[in-house]
């Protein structure tokens, strides 16, 4: 799974030194959803979040994943320079506006 977020990534021009999975239940959450801490090359700090659902992603479900980033800062001790949501679900277009307006880079074609 790494490699294939690796290299879709790569596609989007995103080069990473350290790639670390974080488990959902270390952030006292019991979603079903994948997260990754990683750095750059350039050294800036990269949260991946990939969520994979039958259900639409709504913009209920966006500001959980706001709140998830919040306590995954605080996780890691440092503030995140970028935010990247994949979602593999039928994606809300008012869900994906409020990521963005939060500033969050979202992708919805990942496989």
């Amino acid at each position: 799974m790494i490699k294939d977020l690796t290299t879709y990534l790569g596609t989007k021009n995103f080069l990473f030194s350290k790639f670390d999975k974080i488990e959902p239940k270390q952030l006292n959450s019991r979603k079903k959803i994948d997260i990754y801490s990683s750095t750059d090359i350039k050294k800036h700090f990269i949260s991946i979040f990939i969520i994979n659902s039958k259900s639409r992603f709504l913009i209920k479900n966006a500001k959980e994943i706001i709140e998830l980033q919040n306590r995954l800062v605080l996780f890691e001790g440092h503030n995140f320079k970028k935010n990247i949501i994949i979602i593999q679900s039928p994606l809300c277009s008012k869900a994906k506006q409020y990521l963005k307006e939060n500033r969050w880079i979202v992708y919805d074609d990942f496989m």
